[in-house]
């Protein structure tokens, strides 16, 4: 994600110069490309519950930043965007594939695999929410207004609506809440790092999702047992969802539709997708999955959602 525009997770990371894409396709494209980010993120979590029951979740991040990197890579090397002086900012490249593909990626694997797939896209809206506390807690610039402080109470409500802590009878995995919290806080971090390290470099958009896929690859790849990795392509379902909806599309193709956005709708627009993938995970999750939803979990969408929304109010009336 990038951007320095009014909203705070499209404020922390890295703006796409104005080469980032060469093309200038028509607004009815590049909203085809909005629709594009919100449903394959939204469906994001489904695809990870099916290799869920054939793989690990480090071997499922492991095959999703193999497939997320080839479409990243070739657009960087179309747009001739990498280049070998980069080299000497490779630690940045470790943190933040760290922080936003290793930790971010496993965490919300792993959270999926526990929870049933719709709760889990719901608890990706709060991403945002933790994305200002992460910046309200490293960046003396990020101050608390009222409105602010009511996006969080509202957001963070909904968290608690979906984990339940006081019913045992629902069968919500704590631990599996727990998971999606910390991956929303290390994606969070992210975009902090970004802000204070990676910004002030002027890379191009292109080479920084690059190295930053790449890097996570190759530590994944280290770090990764690979016994059993072979069995999510005995499953049709599985592999072809892990390959092309959390691999292709939900990674790659799914970063360059993003910047793609920015650069034609603006960052303002871009911001908007947040909203669409935790709708489409419960639409999934109730309708194609048949998930057992509590109506409360309809409460919760609402609760998060809103509270993303004004904690966005709250940005633009302090910048304003």
């Amino acid at each position: 994600m990038a951007t320095n525009d009014v909203t705070l997770m499209h404020r922390v990371a890295p703006r796409p110069p104005g080469d980032a894409v060469n093309l200038r396709p028509t607004n009815k494209t590049a909203l085809v490309a909005f629709l594009f980010l919100g449903v394959i993120w939204g469906s994001n979590f489904i695809f990870m519950k099916w290799a869920a029951q054939e793989i690990s979740p480090a071997q499922i991040v492991l095959l999703r930043a193999i497939f997320g990197f080839l479409p990243v890579f070739f657009y960087a090397l179309w747009q001739r965007a990498l280049r070998w002086e980069h080299i000497r900012h490779a630690h940045h490249f470790v943190v933040m594939s760290l922080l936003a593909t290793v930790i971010y990626y496993f965490a919300f694997a792993k959270g999926t695999a526990l929870l049933p797939s719709s709760l889990a896209g719901l608890l990706s809206g709060a991403i945002p929410l933790f994305a200002f506390l992460c910046a309200w807690l490293f960046l003396r610039e990020e101050h608390i207004n009222v409105a602010k402080a009511a996006g969080i109470a509202l957001g963070f409500s909904g968290v608690l609506l979906i984990a339940r802590p006081w019913s045992v009878s629902d069968g919500i995995d704590v631990a599996g809440v727990a998971y999606m919290i910390a991956g929303s806080l290390s994606v969070g971090c992210s975009f902090v790092y970004a802000r204070r390290f990676i910004s002030p470099l002027k890379l191009p958009a292109a080479a920084l999702v690059t190295y930053q896929i790449g890097v996570a690859m190759i530590l994944l790849f280290v770090a990764t047992p690979l016994d059993g990795i072979e069995a999510v392509f005995g499953d049709t379902r599985a592999w072809i969802g892990l390959v092309f909806g959390l691999g292709l599309c939900g990674t790659g193709f799914a970063y360059l539709a993003y910047y793609y956005i920015v650069a034609n709708l603006g960052a303002v627009a871009a911001s908007g997708v947040t909203y669409v993938p935790p709708v489409v995970a419960l639409a999934i999750g109730a309708v194609l999955v048949g998930d057992d939803i509590h109506p409360l979990s309809y409460a919760a969408m609402i609760l998060i959602l809103s509270g993303v929304a004004v904690l966005q109010f709250g940005n633009r009336r302090i910048e304003s």
